[in-house]
């Protein structure tokens, strides 16, 4: 009341204020971050070490498990796990929530130091970095020239794009991709190796003591002081062939007589392919707090400025831009929230008959949403599709506040009330009421703040939206609807002789339907309790239950994997087959593709956050498709499987999440299904894992099942004699480090570095011997051991043999494990993680030490599913609770949440007919309905108590409150329904993502107001028909008499 008489009393303040912030609620309107999801900041921490060469069994003995075990020292670390491939350990530590990350990550950098002293010589320090869910890239940045080698566009990229990227605000600069760091690598041929009797290990140290890093000094002459330089750098690469070796008969041998000098790469490990051609891009990547409209804008704003720093010939294109589909979604909400607010405006419209009122009920709706939008931005909170969501969600529900207050003065009038005393009235009235149903629909979402994770990160921005936007409905509702109602209606004459309007026929039929259930009041209720608990029962087993709804977007990421330890050049060549498969496919509509075929290369271990391939063997690919091809995914998938099968058997494929909204529910899954084989015997899990994959291609709408490790990795196996090599005064050392610069290169058994001057960079220096000469056994076992001699040679004093290892080595706490991955086929995650478990639960059982679990999206729907059932039941608690200390009765309460059942049986049963399945979004459809549902039973039981005070007759009060309440029941649900229907259908590119929420709110509506309507009444008469009158107090004072005390506003309506 206070409102409303401070509002009615000083009107031009309190407009001037609402317009005040509806100012700053513009401004901030423009400047709130935009963003497909809220922020995820899950608690992780990973730690990245690359040692070249290495194979990956030696990574997880020398770096993973060393750290690891350094690791168990940080407090708050909930789970460590670590993948090892060749050259590469992989660190996840995942956090608890509310882990003060910045301490953990001071403390993992501390345990890093640590075990760094453990580590290999040559070994760099680990990189330690946050990345979460949200920290993915938004783009690609694709470098392409026709006239120049990779190595220098990926040299441009390196040293003047990347640079650039720290220029935007939110966006990180990841390494290029697509060719490896620029080298000066010094080619040494074999044959002229030995003609000199020498080893490759001789030109490394030659090249290591004739350049040389040495810091100037000064000279101070006369008044002069002048800088002394050494040339003990090489200035020009052509001087690397002119450093001598060795000299033999006074004749020096230089390493141009044994090698070929040039300025290079690195050895080839990957190749980068944008629509089949050998490319290089950055992957444009935004922090987890950036909006990903800001970032791409910002990086679109640079490019001509970056374009500036690079040759005419080289192009810069931005490709995979993720921002389209963000606007895209955002554009597509704001439409149906539009056309749902017409929607809106046209039913009250045509319940009220008055334009005026209309327009009141219309304009609280946007001045609502954008106070609503000021609000979040204050809450630190971005646009998405969740608080887009909740704001379409809550514009039905902003009508319940104006319709009601707008009703309720057009019934004081027809008491022949003047205009003024009948808002002032109406609206005293409903002050507390009203405030009553905020504070039960603002109880529904109050379990989003004791979730946790994910189902949190989710809710909690959309009910900040919907909460924020009702205060702010609330408030208006007591303060400006006045003032406009003042401003914009007439006053109405009381007509006794008016005719009845086709409204009051409805109203009639309704009151004596409603007389006639009085008759069997219990049995009608017992059936409805029944059919509702039960229909509910069968329909919660039969709905399928997923994380979120299915996208089809037009784009996928598909990974080809050839037979193990296949050469990087074989798979590029199957990887353009499959790209020529996927376009005669889609007939030509390929809009752009991207292909990463190969390993990240050593020098950039972090890039394996982005894009982790376990060998040369395989290859992940992009597919856009154009937008005007129309075609379901999954049916696309399929017939994709089978083209390529058909072409290329040998070929293992699997689908794998690409939009942003997949790869956040993924959590870095491949797949939805996941089931891990943990144990310590490699051979043993091989061999459950191999019984798992059976099992599960049983399963008929499982597809792609397979290992996702690579177990059949082809090693060479060099066995030296220890014997024989001492006695030909051989080390082990010696023989390694020949071998290395043989095999691979000397990048991580010597330092030398090599300063261009032009560009200030260094670059390292490495020996090597070609990979088209070092290709047969002889080659290999004819390599040089001791300087100066043509033998011992290595095949001297080693065997060889050709053996198969695990190409990845997996790991979390004590045990290794392998992992069963599979993707669905037209079918929900709930219904397949429920086969998957039946399949494994039907094995043998499994041996000794080995484990298995199910892993993936399918841990996070569980867990999601049990904080949704767990914040309803909790929400409904809270809700009766309310309700109890507002009525002081407990009847009264759970009269006011008989609906409930009907909207869980509403939502559901049109989530069935529609399709749907039962996600995040349905489920929060479901909870907002429940709200709603509630609101409605307050409006007839609050009026039903107070007739039954005045007249001591249960039955008439319940029948005089329902048809009091008809038509502002009927016109707020069915307003809020219309509001709906453009979510539920689905229109724009977010709505298959929206619709099922819409679809549940809906449902939910629709059989909440029949219970209200035809149930609650009954309800109440039975609960009530032998309820004492007289007040609950126990104060000796009080009047005893309730009816003499029914002015009490809690008991008014």
């Amino acid at each position: 009341m206070l409102l409303v008489s401070s509002a009615l009393k000083k009107p031009v303040t309190t407009v001037i204020v609402t317009l005040s912030l509806l100012i700053f609620a513009v401004l901030s309107a423009t400047r709130i971050p935009i963003d497909i999801f809220p922020q995820l900041n899950s608690p992780t921490i990973y730690v990245i070490e690359s040692y070249g060469g290495m194979s990956p069994q030696q990574m997880e003995g020398f770096f993973s498990s060393r750290m690891q075990d350094q690791f168990l020292y940080v407090s708050g670390i909930k789970n460590i796990s670590a993948k090892n491939i060749q050259g590469l350990t992989l660190l996840k530590l995942s956090f608890y929530e509310n882990t003060n990350m910045a301490e953990a990550a001071a403390q993992v950098a501390l345990q890093v130091n640590r075990a760094m002293k453990f580590f290999p010589p040559g070994a760099l320090p680990p990189q330690v970095m946050r990345y979460d869910a949200s920290s993915l890239p938004v783009g690609q940045l694709v470098l392409s020239a026709p006239n120049r080698s990779l190595k220098e566009i990926y040299d441009m990229a390196s040293t003047l794009v990347r640079p650039m990227f720290s220029t935007v605000p939110g966006l990180s600069a990841p390494p290029p991709f697509g060719a490896n760091s620029r080298t000066i690598t010094i080619s040494v041929n074999p044959n002229k190796l030995r003609s000199y009797n020498l080893t490759p290990d001789e030109v490394v140290t030659a090249l290591a003591k004739f350049n040389v890093m040495s810091p100037s000094g000064n000279l101070r002459m006369d008044n002069t002081m002048y800088v002394t330089t050494l040339n003990s750098l090489i200035k020009n690469v052509e001087e690397f062939g002119n450093i001598p070796i060795q000299t033999k008969d006074g004749i020096p041998i230089y390493v141009k007589d044994v090698a070929r000098v040039a300025d290079a790469s690195d050895i080839t490990v990957s190749y980068a392919l944008i629509n089949g051609h050998r490319s290089v891009y950055i992957p444009a990547v935004k922090t987890s707090d950036a909006s990903t409209w800001a970032v791409v804008q910002g990086l679109k704003k640079k490019i001509p400025e970056i374009q500036q720093l690079l040759p005419p010939d080289v192009k810069i294109s931005y490709e995979f831009d993720q921002s389209v589909s963000v606007v895209n979604s955002v554009q597509s909400l704001l439409m149906e929230g539009g056309m749902g607010a017409l929607l809106t405006g046209l039913m009250v419209l045509l319940f009220l008959r008055d334009w005026r009122s209309s327009l009141i009920v219309v304009i609280t709706i946007p001045v609502s949403i954008l106070i609503g939008v000021l609000l979040l931005s204050l809450f630190g909170q971005t646009i998405n599709i969740m608080t887009l969501s909740g704001l379409s969600l809550a514009i039905g529900i902003l009508v319940d506040q104006a319709t009601v207050t707008i009703e309720s003065i057009h019934q004081e009038q027809e008491k022949g009330k003047s205009k003024r005393q009948a808002i002032y009235d109406a609206c005293a009235e409903l002050a507390i009421p009203l405030f009553l149903i905020l504070i039960c629909i603002l109880a529904v979402f109050a379990p989003s703040f004791i979730m946790e994770g994910i189902p949190k990160a989710m809710f909690l921005p959309l009910s900040l939206a919907i909460g924020l936007t009702m205060i702010a409905s609330y408030f208006l509702a007591q303060t400006v609807v006045p003032i406009l109602s003042n401003w914009l209606l007439k006053d109405r004459l009381h007509d006794a002789t008016k005719k009845p309007t086709a409204f009051d026929h409805v109203k009639n039929w309704y009151t004596s339907l409603i007389q006639k259930g009085m008759r069997h009041k219990k049995s009608i209720l017992f059936g409805y309790l029944v059919t509702t608990f039960g229909l509910v029962a069968v329909a919660y087993v039969s709905i399928g239950k997923d994380m979120m709804p299915k996208l089809n977007n037009g784009q996928f990421q598909l990974r080809i994997k050839e037979p193990d330890g296949t050469r990087l050049e074989r798979t590029e060549d199957k990887l353009r087959q499959v790209l020529q498969i996927i376009d005669s496919t889609v007939s030509g509509h390929v809009a752009i593709t991207s292909a990463y075929v190969g390993l990240v290369p050593s020098s950039y271990g972090v890039s394996n956050l982005y894009v982790f391939n376990t060998g040369t063997h395989e290859a992940v690919i992009q597919v856009n498709l154009n937008e005007g091809y129309k075609v379901n995914m999954d049916d696309l998938k399929d017939v994709l499987r089978r083209n390529i099968a058909y072409k290329l058997p040998e070929l293992r494929v699997n689908f794998e999440p690409i939009d942003m909204t997949e790869k956040i529910m993924s959590q870095g899954a491949a797949t939805p299904i996941e089931v891990r084989v943990a144990g310590r015997d490699m051979r043993v899990l091989e061999d459950y894992s191999n019984k798992v994959v059976h099992a599960l291609k049983k399963i008929d709408y499982l597809r792609d099942v397979q290992i996702a490790q690579p177990l059949k990795l082809p090693t060479i196996y060099i066995d030296v004699n220890r014997l024989k090599a001492s006695q030909m005064g051989l080390q082990m050392t010696d023989i390694a480090r020949s071998v290395t610069a043989s095999t691979s290169s000397s990048r991580f058994t010597e330092k030398i570095q090599w300063l261009d001057e032009k560009n200030t960079y260094t670059y390292q220096v490495q020996v090597q011997i070609p990979e088209y000469v070092m290709n047969t056994m002889d080659e290999l076992r004819e390599i040089p051991l001791i300087p100066g001699h043509r033998s011992p040679t290595l095949g001297d004093i080693a065997t060889f043999k050709t053996i198969y290892n695990p190409g990845e080595y997996d790991r979390q706490g004590p045990r290794r494990y392998l992992t069963v991955m599979a993707n669905i086929q037209h079918k929900d995650l709930g219904t397949a993680t429920n086969a998957v478990e039946k399949a494994i639960s039907q094995l043998p059982k499994p041996p000794r030490g080995v484990i298995t679990e199910i892993r993936g999206m399918s841990v996070l729907l569980t867990d999601t599913m049990g904080s949704l059932q767990i914040g309803l039941l909790f929400a409904i608690l809270v809700i009766f609770l309310l309700l109890a200390a507002n009525y002081q009765s407990v009847g009264l309460s759970l009269t006011a949440l008989v609906t409930i059942p009907a909207v869980i049986l509403g939502s559901i049963s049109i989530l069935l007919l529609t399709g749907s399945t039962l996600n995040l979004q349905s489920y929060m459809g479901m909870i907002m309905s429940t709200g709603v549902s509630v609101a409605n039973a307050i409006l007839i039981v609050s009026n039903a108590e107070q007739l039954r005070l005045a007249d001591k007759n249960a039955e008439q009060a319940a029948v005089g409150s329902a048809a009091l309440r008809l038509r502002p029941i009927l016109m707020t649900s069915l307003a809020m329904i219309a509001g709906m229907i453009p979510m539920a259908l689905g229109i724009g590119e977010a709505g298959e993502q929206a619709a099922p929420l819409g679809r549940a709110v809906i449902g939910g509506l629709f059989a909440s107001t029949l219970a209200a309507l035809l149930i609650l009444p009954l309800v109440f008469a039975w609960m009530r028909e032998r309820s004492a009158t007289t007040s609950v107090s126990l104060m000796p004072d009080e009047v005893t008499n309730a009816h003499e005390h029914s002015e009490n506003p809690l008991l008014t309506n």
